[in-house]
């Protein structure tokens, strides 16, 4: 019996589980979100009328149940799985009474959107070794070094309490994995070291104290120093520390400026201290939809590929380096947890580190414009 003759399960092939709702959301607005961005995105059948037919919120369990016109347009917005709505992302599934044609992962991919739902297959990777207090974001901030993310889960006690210590992710580009897998097994954050590999591999937690000299030689967005020059390791590279919005306004950015100035100070002599700034954006230009918003997603690739969020402290001795890594990894700065590691001049990374110290006025940089 197909789903065409049963209404049950016509009516569950057209609804989705949303987990982990914040207690800001509602039946109302999240309607309103999946409608918007359905349109917005040309996601779905397309059909008359709003996509959205109900919702039902359970407050108590943090989910939700969204009801939509067509199984076609429930199987569409799948793609949505992990979209950032109201501080946090939405963890979409087909519901437990399912009976349709399974599909755990969506064929459209939704630019920006990382699925929390990390599916079976040669490309899904592991990473152990992770400190506890990374939160998603965090950890997704080191892994974007190499390419944009498609699917990330870490794994928490309890589906979410705090975390395990480790995490499986998969890159839209299949082709950055093994580049990251080279570039991050090894890598120290704070007191611990990551294990990186593929998830078909069988990898277990753990994080065994591998030195750096194990592994090759190759371009890494970001690879610490290593224990053979650590001598040569005077480069502190901060993540996670500022976000681009806290950079735009020319006061804000002098106050952070001196502020980390100020901090790092206190490890050694502070030889150059560079924090990229992003790329000034016309907001008038912004709408979903037009050409103006694809030019802000541009603005946004290039700032990361300028190093925007990244701040990059250079002492003029390695020790001192190694103080700060020690003092700032995993201290809160604004709110946020710090990923510290350190390099040297030689270090490969994204962008180059020539090109962060390139010579440049004592004040600071006014906001390129696009």
């Amino acid at each position: 019996m197909g789903i065409g003759s049963n209404p049950n399960l016509s009516r569950q092939s057209r609804r989705l589980y949303i987990g982990s709702i914040t207690p800001e959301v509602n039946e109302q607005n999240l309607a309103e979100f999946f409608n918007s961005k359905m349109i917005e995105m040309s996601i779905g059948t397309g059909g008359p009328g709003k996509p959205v037919l109900a919702v039902q919120c359970n407050y108590e369990k943090n989910y939700a149940f969204v009801e939509f016109r067509s199984a076609e347009d429930a199987t569409a917005a799948m793609a949505f799985d992990g979209i950032i709505f109201i501080n946090g992302p939405l963890k979409i599934r087909r519901p437990k009474d399912y009976g349709g044609p399974e599909q755990n992962s969506p064929s459209i991919h939704v630019p920006g959107v990382v699925s929390t739902n990390v599916p079976d297959s040669i490309n899904k990777v592991f990473v152990g070794g992770l400190p506890t207090y990374l939160n998603e974001e965090q950890v997704q901030e080191l892994l974007r070094s190499f390419g944009e993310l498609k699917a990330f889960n870490l794994v928490r006690e309890n589906g979410n309490g705090v975390s395990k210590g480790f995490a499986f992710f998969e890159y839209v580009d299949a082709s950055v994995t093994d580049v990251a897998i080279q570039s991050l097994n090894g890598m120290e954050l704070g007191d611990r070291y990551l294990v990186v590999q593929r998830a078909s591999v069988g990898a277990k937690p753990g994080m065994p104290n591998l030195p750096y000299d194990q592994f090759p030689e190759i371009p890494r967005p970001i690879m610490p120093a290593g224990e053979n020059s650590t001598a040569d390791a005077r480069i502190l590279l901060m993540l996670n520390m500022v976000v681009p919005e806290d950079l735009m306004d020319d006061q804000e950015y002098g106050d952070i400026y001196e502020d980390v100035k100020d901090e790092c100070s206190k490890y050694g002599v502070v030889e150059d201290l560079r924090i990229p700034r992003p790329v000034k954006k016309d907001k008038t230009k912004q709408t979903p939809g037009d050409l103006g918003f694809q030019s802000a997603l541009d603005a946004q690739r290039a700032d990361e590929a300028a190093g925007v969020g990244r701040v990059y402290v250079k002492f003029t001795r390695a020790d001192e380096a190694q103080a700060g890594l020690k003092a700032l990894a995993g201290r809160s700065f604004a709110g946020r947890s710090i990923i510290a590691t350190v390099l040297n001049e030689d270090s490969q990374t994204t962008p180059p580190l020539n090109l962060i110290f390139a010579p440049q006025p004592a004040a600071p940089p006014p906001l390129p414009l696009s």
